[in-house]
Protein backbone atom coordinates (compact mmCIF):
# COMPACT_ATOMS: atom_id res chain seq x y z
CA UNK A 1 0.00 0.00 0.00
CA UNK A 2 2.82 2.39 0.84
CA UNK A 3 4.13 2.22 -2.74
CA UNK A 4 0.64 3.00 -4.08
CA UNK A 5 0.34 6.10 -1.90
CA UNK A 6 3.80 7.41 -2.78
CA UNK A 7 3.40 6.72 -6.50
CA UNK A 8 -0.06 8.33 -6.51
CA UNK A 9 1.20 11.42 -4.70
CA UNK A 10 4.18 11.86 -7.01
CA UNK A 11 2.02 11.34 -10.10
CA UNK A 12 -0.31 14.12 -8.91
CA UNK A 13 2.70 16.34 -8.15
CA UNK A 14 1.61 16.82 -4.54
CA UNK A 15 4.19 17.36 -1.80
CA UNK A 16 4.00 15.39 1.46
CA UNK A 17 3.14 18.52 3.42
CA UNK A 18 0.41 19.41 0.93
CA UNK A 19 -1.18 15.97 1.23
CA UNK A 20 -0.93 16.21 5.00
CA UNK A 21 -2.68 19.58 4.94
CA UNK A 22 -5.53 18.21 2.86
CA UNK A 23 -5.90 15.21 5.18
CA UNK A 24 -5.63 17.40 8.29
CA UNK A 25 -2.71 15.43 9.76
CA UNK A 26 1.00 16.00 10.42
CA UNK A 27 3.40 15.67 7.48
CA UNK A 28 5.53 13.23 9.50
CA UNK A 29 2.56 10.87 9.65
CA UNK A 30 2.21 10.88 5.85
CA UNK A 31 5.92 10.08 5.58
CA UNK A 32 5.36 7.12 7.90
CA UNK A 33 2.45 5.93 5.72
CA UNK A 34 4.78 5.93 2.71
CA UNK A 35 7.62 4.21 4.55
CA UNK A 36 5.35 1.57 6.07
CA UNK A 37 6.18 2.62 9.63
CA UNK A 38 2.54 3.55 10.29
CA UNK A 39 -0.76 2.56 8.72
CA UNK A 40 -3.58 4.99 7.95
CA UNK A 41 -7.03 4.47 9.39
CA UNK A 42 -9.84 3.16 7.21
CA UNK A 43 -11.25 6.68 6.86
CA UNK A 44 -7.82 8.03 5.90
CA UNK A 45 -7.43 5.32 3.24
CA UNK A 46 -10.58 6.50 1.47
CA UNK A 47 -9.58 10.16 1.82
CA UNK A 48 -6.13 9.42 0.36
CA UNK A 49 -7.72 7.56 -2.55
CA UNK A 50 -10.04 10.51 -3.16
CA UNK A 51 -7.28 13.15 -3.04
CA UNK A 52 -4.84 11.19 -5.20
CA UNK A 53 -7.47 9.84 -7.63
CA UNK A 54 -6.52 6.27 -6.75
CA UNK A 55 -8.80 3.26 -7.04
CA UNK A 56 -10.34 3.16 -3.55
CA UNK A 57 -11.03 -0.57 -3.76
CA UNK A 58 -7.45 -1.39 -4.78
CA UNK A 59 -6.03 0.76 -1.98
CA UNK A 60 -8.41 -0.75 0.57
CA UNK A 61 -7.52 -4.30 -0.50
CA UNK A 62 -3.82 -3.48 -0.04
CA UNK A 63 -4.59 -1.95 3.37
CA UNK A 64 -6.62 -4.98 4.48
CA UNK A 65 -3.93 -7.38 3.25
CA UNK A 66 -1.29 -5.65 5.35
CA UNK A 67 -3.65 -5.50 8.32
CA UNK A 68 -4.43 -9.23 8.05
CA UNK A 69 -0.74 -10.14 7.78
CA UNK A 70 0.06 -7.96 10.79
CA UNK A 71 -2.79 -9.31 12.92
CA UNK A 72 -2.68 -12.98 11.87
CA UNK A 73 1.00 -13.40 11.04
CA UNK A 74 2.32 -16.41 9.17
CA UNK A 75 2.08 -19.23 11.66
CA UNK A 76 0.55 -22.61 10.79
CA UNK A 77 -2.94 -21.58 11.87
CA UNK A 78 -3.01 -18.35 9.86
CA UNK A 79 -4.15 -19.94 6.60
CA UNK A 80 -6.86 -21.96 8.35
CA UNK A 81 -8.07 -18.79 10.07
CA UNK A 82 -8.29 -16.91 6.76
CA UNK A 83 -10.17 -19.77 5.11
CA UNK A 84 -12.66 -19.77 8.00
CA UNK A 85 -13.04 -16.00 7.68
CA UNK A 86 -13.67 -16.34 3.94
CA UNK A 87 -16.43 -18.85 4.59
CA UNK A 88 -18.02 -16.55 7.16
CA UNK A 89 -17.95 -13.61 4.72
CA UNK A 90 -19.61 -15.75 2.04
CA UNK A 91 -22.24 -16.84 4.56
CA UNK A 92 -23.01 -13.27 5.61
CA UNK A 93 -23.33 -12.21 1.96
CA UNK A 94 -25.78 -15.07 1.36
CA UNK A 95 -27.79 -14.05 4.42
CA UNK A 96 -28.01 -10.46 3.16
CA UNK A 97 -29.35 -11.70 -0.15
CA UNK A 98 -31.91 -13.87 1.64
CA UNK A 99 -33.18 -10.81 3.52
CA UNK A 100 -34.51 -9.35 0.26
CA UNK A 101 -38.19 -10.15 -0.11
CA UNK A 102 -39.34 -12.43 -2.93
CA UNK A 103 -41.27 -9.56 -4.49
CA UNK A 104 -38.24 -7.27 -4.55
CA UNK A 105 -35.97 -10.03 -5.82
CA UNK A 106 -38.37 -10.71 -8.69
CA UNK A 107 -38.56 -6.99 -9.48
CA UNK A 108 -34.76 -6.66 -9.54
CA UNK A 109 -34.52 -9.62 -11.93
CA UNK A 110 -37.03 -7.92 -14.24
CA UNK A 111 -35.12 -4.64 -14.06
CA UNK A 112 -31.88 -6.38 -15.01
CA UNK A 113 -33.61 -8.20 -17.85
CA UNK A 114 -34.80 -4.89 -19.27
CA UNK A 115 -31.40 -3.31 -18.69
CA UNK A 116 -29.85 -6.06 -20.82
CA UNK A 117 -32.42 -5.40 -23.55
CA UNK A 118 -31.77 -1.67 -23.30
CA UNK A 119 -28.05 -2.16 -23.94
CA UNK A 120 -28.92 -3.68 -27.33
CA UNK A 121 -30.73 -0.48 -28.37
CA UNK A 122 -28.21 2.08 -27.05
CA UNK A 123 -27.19 2.96 -30.60
CA UNK A 124 -30.67 4.43 -31.08
CA UNK A 125 -30.33 6.62 -27.99
CA UNK A 126 -30.28 10.36 -28.55
CA UNK A 127 -29.59 13.64 -26.79
CA UNK A 128 -33.21 14.69 -27.29
CA UNK A 129 -34.58 11.69 -25.43
CA UNK A 130 -32.16 12.17 -22.52
CA UNK A 131 -32.92 15.90 -22.41
CA UNK A 132 -36.68 15.30 -22.20
CA UNK A 133 -36.35 12.70 -19.44
CA UNK A 134 -33.92 14.85 -17.46
CA UNK A 135 -36.34 17.76 -17.76
CA UNK A 136 -39.10 15.60 -16.29
CA UNK A 137 -36.78 14.56 -13.47
CA UNK A 138 -35.95 18.18 -12.63
CA UNK A 139 -39.64 19.07 -12.67
CA UNK A 140 -40.69 16.16 -10.42
CA UNK A 141 -37.78 16.43 -7.96
CA UNK A 142 -38.43 20.14 -7.46
CA UNK A 143 -42.19 19.55 -7.25
CA UNK A 144 -41.64 17.18 -4.33
CA UNK A 145 -40.04 20.11 -2.48
CA UNK A 146 -42.91 22.51 -3.26
CA UNK A 147 -41.74 24.19 -6.46
CA UNK A 148 -44.83 25.33 -8.42
CA UNK A 149 -43.32 25.58 -11.92
CA UNK A 150 -45.17 23.38 -14.40
CA UNK A 151 -43.29 21.00 -16.69
CA UNK A 152 -43.63 23.44 -19.58
CA UNK A 153 -42.53 26.38 -17.43
CA UNK A 154 -39.53 24.37 -16.22
CA UNK A 155 -38.60 23.78 -19.86
CA UNK A 156 -38.91 27.48 -20.71
CA UNK A 157 -36.74 28.47 -17.73
CA UNK A 158 -34.02 25.88 -18.37
CA UNK A 159 -33.86 25.66 -22.15
CA UNK A 160 -35.17 29.05 -23.28
CA UNK A 161 -33.87 31.24 -20.45
CA UNK A 162 -37.30 32.80 -19.94
CA UNK A 163 -38.70 34.28 -16.75
CA UNK A 164 -42.16 33.07 -15.72
CA UNK A 165 -44.49 35.78 -14.47
CA UNK A 166 -45.80 35.16 -10.95
CA UNK A 167 -43.08 32.66 -10.06
CA UNK A 168 -40.40 33.47 -7.49
CA UNK A 169 -36.71 33.85 -8.29
CA UNK A 170 -36.02 30.88 -6.00
CA UNK A 171 -38.25 28.63 -8.12
CA UNK A 172 -36.39 29.73 -11.26
CA UNK A 173 -33.02 29.03 -9.62
CA UNK A 174 -34.16 25.64 -8.35
CA UNK A 175 -34.91 24.58 -11.92
CA UNK A 176 -31.66 25.95 -13.36
CA UNK A 177 -29.54 24.59 -10.50
CA UNK A 178 -31.05 21.11 -10.67
CA UNK A 179 -30.34 20.90 -14.40
CA UNK A 180 -26.71 21.87 -13.76
CA UNK A 181 -26.48 19.28 -10.99
CA UNK A 182 -27.66 16.60 -13.44
CA UNK A 183 -24.99 17.74 -15.90
CA UNK A 184 -22.44 17.48 -13.10
CA UNK A 185 -23.31 13.89 -12.18
CA UNK A 186 -23.07 12.97 -15.89
CA UNK A 187 -19.62 14.59 -15.91
CA UNK A 188 -18.63 12.49 -12.88
CA UNK A 189 -19.77 9.36 -14.69
CA UNK A 190 -17.79 10.28 -17.81
CA UNK A 191 -14.71 10.76 -15.61
CA UNK A 192 -15.45 7.48 -13.82
CA UNK A 193 -15.15 9.39 -10.55
CA UNK A 194 -15.87 7.60 -7.31
CA UNK A 195 -18.66 8.88 -5.06
CA UNK A 196 -17.17 10.80 -2.15
CA UNK A 197 -18.04 13.45 0.41
CA UNK A 198 -16.40 16.00 -1.85
CA UNK A 199 -18.74 15.14 -4.72
CA UNK A 200 -21.80 15.17 -2.44
CA UNK A 201 -20.83 18.65 -1.23
CA UNK A 202 -20.26 19.79 -4.82
CA UNK A 203 -23.71 18.57 -5.86
CA UNK A 204 -25.31 20.32 -2.90
CA UNK A 205 -23.38 23.49 -3.72
CA UNK A 206 -24.99 23.48 -7.16
CA UNK A 207 -28.47 22.89 -5.70
CA UNK A 208 -28.30 25.93 -3.40
CA UNK A 209 -26.19 28.18 -5.62
CA UNK A 210 -27.66 31.68 -5.66
CA UNK A 211 -30.41 30.57 -3.27
CA UNK A 212 -28.47 30.25 -0.01
CA UNK A 213 -24.77 30.90 -0.77
CA UNK A 214 -23.69 30.83 2.89
CA UNK A 215 -24.90 27.24 3.29
CA UNK A 216 -24.31 25.87 -0.23
CA UNK A 217 -21.94 22.91 -0.15
CA UNK A 218 -21.55 23.06 3.65
CA UNK A 219 -22.75 20.80 6.44
CA UNK A 220 -25.25 22.38 8.78
CA UNK A 221 -24.10 23.82 12.11
CA UNK A 222 -27.52 23.93 13.80
CA UNK A 223 -30.10 21.38 14.86
CA UNK A 224 -33.01 20.96 12.47
CA UNK A 225 -36.44 19.35 12.55
CA UNK A 226 -38.33 17.96 9.58
CA UNK A 227 -41.84 19.35 9.34
CA UNK A 228 -44.45 16.60 9.59
CA UNK A 229 -41.92 13.89 10.49
CA UNK A 230 -41.20 12.05 13.73
CA UNK A 231 -37.58 11.57 12.68
CA UNK A 232 -35.14 13.93 14.40
CA UNK A 233 -31.89 14.32 12.43
CA UNK A 234 -28.61 14.01 14.35
CA UNK A 235 -27.09 16.94 16.24
CA UNK A 236 -24.85 19.12 14.04
CA UNK A 237 -21.63 18.01 15.77
CA UNK A 238 -22.39 14.42 14.67
CA UNK A 239 -22.97 15.21 11.00
CA UNK A 240 -19.35 15.10 9.80
CA UNK A 241 -18.72 11.76 11.54
CA UNK A 242 -21.95 10.25 10.21
CA UNK A 243 -21.05 11.37 6.68
CA UNK A 244 -17.66 9.69 7.05
CA UNK A 245 -19.45 6.55 8.24
CA UNK A 246 -21.82 6.76 5.25
CA UNK A 247 -18.90 6.74 2.83
CA UNK A 248 -17.29 3.83 4.67
CA UNK A 249 -20.59 1.96 4.42
CA UNK A 250 -20.82 2.76 0.70
CA UNK A 251 -17.34 1.49 -0.09
CA UNK A 252 -17.88 -1.64 2.00
CA UNK A 253 -21.21 -2.47 0.32
CA UNK A 254 -20.98 -1.17 -3.25
CA UNK A 255 -19.77 -4.54 -4.54
CA UNK A 256 -22.10 -6.55 -2.31
CA UNK A 257 -25.54 -5.05 -2.96
CA UNK A 258 -27.61 -4.92 -6.13
CA UNK A 259 -27.07 -1.43 -7.64
CA UNK A 260 -30.77 -0.52 -7.26
CA UNK A 261 -30.70 -1.51 -3.58
CA UNK A 262 -27.41 0.36 -3.13
CA UNK A 263 -28.91 3.48 -4.74
CA UNK A 264 -32.00 3.35 -2.51
CA UNK A 265 -29.86 2.80 0.58
CA UNK A 266 -27.61 5.76 -0.26
CA UNK A 267 -30.66 7.98 -0.71
CA UNK A 268 -32.26 6.89 2.57
CA UNK A 269 -29.05 7.02 4.61
CA UNK A 270 -28.07 10.46 3.29
CA UNK A 271 -31.46 12.06 3.77
CA UNK A 272 -31.71 10.52 7.26
CA UNK A 273 -28.46 12.21 8.27
CA UNK A 274 -29.98 15.40 6.81
CA UNK A 275 -26.53 17.01 6.63
CA UNK A 276 -27.65 20.31 5.11
CA UNK A 277 -29.88 23.19 6.14
CA UNK A 278 -31.81 22.84 2.88
CA UNK A 279 -31.64 20.78 -0.31
CA UNK A 280 -31.30 17.39 1.39
CA UNK A 281 -34.04 15.70 -0.64
CA UNK A 282 -32.82 16.90 -4.03
CA UNK A 283 -29.21 16.04 -3.19
CA UNK A 284 -30.15 12.56 -1.93
CA UNK A 285 -32.17 11.81 -5.06
CA UNK A 286 -29.28 12.98 -7.24
CA UNK A 287 -26.86 10.70 -5.37
CA UNK A 288 -29.34 7.85 -5.79
CA UNK A 289 -29.44 8.46 -9.54
CA UNK A 290 -25.68 8.90 -9.73
CA UNK A 291 -25.36 5.33 -8.38
CA UNK A 292 -27.93 4.06 -10.88
CA UNK A 293 -26.39 5.81 -13.88
CA UNK A 294 -22.88 4.64 -12.91
CA UNK A 295 -24.16 1.07 -13.18
CA UNK A 296 -25.89 1.57 -16.53
CA UNK A 297 -29.45 2.01 -15.28
CA UNK A 298 -31.77 4.93 -16.02
CA UNK A 299 -32.86 7.83 -13.83
CA UNK A 300 -35.48 6.73 -11.29
CA UNK A 301 -37.89 9.67 -11.34
CA UNK A 302 -39.93 9.78 -8.12
CA UNK A 303 -43.15 11.65 -8.84
CA UNK A 304 -43.96 14.88 -7.03
CA UNK A 305 -47.78 14.97 -7.12
CA UNK A 306 -49.49 14.89 -3.72
CA UNK A 307 -50.42 11.20 -3.80
CA UNK A 308 -47.01 9.90 -4.87
CA UNK A 309 -45.22 12.36 -2.62
CA UNK A 310 -47.09 11.05 0.42
CA UNK A 311 -46.22 7.42 -0.44
CA UNK A 312 -42.57 8.46 -0.85
CA UNK A 313 -42.49 10.34 2.47
CA UNK A 314 -44.33 7.56 4.31
CA UNK A 315 -41.87 4.90 3.17
CA UNK A 316 -38.97 7.15 4.17
CA UNK A 317 -40.54 7.78 7.56
CA UNK A 318 -40.92 4.03 8.11
CA UNK A 319 -37.26 3.50 7.27
CA UNK A 320 -36.13 6.33 9.55
CA UNK A 321 -38.29 5.64 12.61
CA UNK A 322 -38.72 1.86 12.48
CA UNK A 323 -35.53 0.85 10.64
CA UNK A 324 -37.74 -0.96 8.12
CA UNK A 325 -36.43 -0.08 4.67
CA UNK A 326 -38.24 -2.66 2.58
CA UNK A 327 -41.06 -0.38 1.44
CA UNK A 328 -38.65 2.39 0.48
CA UNK A 329 -36.29 0.11 -1.43
CA UNK A 330 -39.21 -1.49 -3.27
CA UNK A 331 -40.55 1.99 -4.09
CA UNK A 332 -37.23 3.02 -5.66
CA UNK A 333 -37.04 -0.31 -7.52
CA UNK A 334 -40.56 0.18 -8.87
CA UNK A 335 -39.69 3.67 -10.12
CA UNK A 336 -36.55 2.28 -11.76
CA UNK A 337 -38.57 -0.51 -13.40
CA UNK A 338 -41.08 2.03 -14.75
CA UNK A 339 -38.29 4.32 -15.98
CA UNK A 340 -36.23 1.64 -17.71
CA UNK A 341 -39.38 0.11 -19.29
CA UNK A 342 -40.40 3.49 -20.65
CA UNK A 343 -36.90 4.24 -21.94
CA UNK A 344 -36.76 0.88 -23.66
CA UNK A 345 -40.16 1.44 -25.23
CA UNK A 346 -39.08 4.85 -26.60
CA UNK A 347 -35.80 3.86 -28.22
CA UNK A 348 -36.89 0.43 -29.50
CA UNK A 349 -39.66 1.83 -31.69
Amino acid sequence: MRSLIKAGREKKGILIRELAGILGIDAALVSKFESGARKPTKVQVYKIAQVLDLDADELMVAWLKEKILFEVGNDDLALRAMIAAEEEIKYQKTERQKSISKGLKKLLIEIDRKKKMLSEYREFDSFRIAQALELEYTFESNRIEGNTLTLKETDLVINEGLTISGKSMREHLEAINHKEAIDYIKYLIDKNSEISEREILSIHNLILRGIDPSNAGKYRTVQVMIKGSEHLPPAPYLVAKQMEDLMLWYHSNKSQLHPVVLAAEMHERLVTIHPFIDGNGRTSRLIMNLVLLKHGYTIANIKGDSENRMVYYSSLEKAQTKNDKEDFIELVAQYEYTAISRYLNIISK
